[in-house]
């Protein structure tokens, strides 16, 4: 049997990046241990006798089993950390992830909903209650930023700046942005803050902006089953994820001419590339009026 510990490569994450999300770590460890579960059956019983050739085939059977092209990438990043951890603590001598290469992955257009159907969800939450107002709080500020759910529910109460309009986010590989939240926003946040977030706490200390009654912040997987049924009871007919949000402020955005470096920016990508899928999403939008409206369409 192969001896790795899991809780001592989640604290080398940890000190490499100190503000990675819970979950992505969680995700990580995951990756690691279907590996070394995989390396077990290959008869593999020291880590150091790990080659390219066992990772190699570990990766065409996750192939083989038709993960998408996300979860693969995922998985080898979570390899190549794994390794890198054996290599800084001198468990073996060669890196075997080192050969590893990311497949390219086939960018997909995101899913939107209309400016209407935004408005419809955000004023679903019943704000005469503590939990609904902390809901409609998290959902204008996921709408107004376009931030990730794990940056929203990872904001702290010294990170938001009331008087400039604007939150400090730490997006992925700990970068720093600020990202501006709007005045809708701002209303929003300053009305939960003075009659809502006291209620919840109920004199507890915390310093998460968007606390439960369990006096904690919530949790990614909390505030999905909450967008989820908020959308429901809006009746809008698409699945909706905190995503959804973060596409629809990107593609808003866009429709009305802001542009792709400032997009970028405030979603927090590192390569413009990434946020050019969103072009795509207004190229069909195009189509579908050209469509609509050209005489020989």
């Amino acid at each position: 049997m192969i001896s790795w510990t899991r809780s001592s490569h989640t604290w080398q994450l940890k000190k490499d990046y100190p503000r990675i999300p819970e979950n992505t770590l969680e995700s990580y460890g995951r990756d690691v241990k279907k590996l070394v579960d995989y390396l077990e059956t290959e008869n593999i019983t020291a880590i150091s006798d790990v080659k390219y050739s066992h990772i190699a085939g570990f990766l065409t059977l996750s192939k083989d089993k038709e993960l998408n092209a996300a979860t693969i990438v995922r998985s080898i990043a979570s390899i190549r950390q794994f390794f890198k951890y054996l290599i800084i603590e001198k468990l073996i001598a060669e890196d075997p992830a080192s050969q590893i290469k990311t497949p390219k992955m086939k960018k997909s257009i995101p899913g939107i909903i209309s400016l209407g159907d935004v408005e419809t969800l955000l004023v679903t939450p019943d704000e005469s209650t503590p939990e609904g107002l902390r809901d409609s709080a998290m959902l204008e500020v996921l709408y107004a930023t376009g931030i990730r759910v794990s940056e929203l529910i990872g904001l702290k109460l010294n990170d938001v700046n009331f008087d400039h309009g604007y939150v400090i986010v730490y997006g992925k590989g700990s970068k720093e942005r600020l990202v501006p939240v709007g005045e809708a926003a701002r209303q929003k946040m300053l009305a939960y803050l003075s009659d809502s977030r006291p209620l919840i706490l109920k004199s507890r200390d915390a310093k998460t902006l968007f606390v439960t009654r369990r006096g904690k912040g919530m949790t990614r997987q909390g505030f999905w089953k909450l967008i989820k049924n908020y959308a429901l009871k809006a009746g809008i007919p698409k699945k909706i994820s905190p995503h959804t949000l973060r596409h629809s402020f990107a593609t808003h955005l866009l429709e009305r001419g802001a542009d792709l470096r400032t997009i970028q920016i405030m979603l927090g990508h590192s390569d413009i590339s990434t946020t050019q899928i969103y072009t795509h999403v207004e190229g069909e939008r195009l189509k579908e009026i050209h469509k609509k409206y050209h005489p020989r369409s």
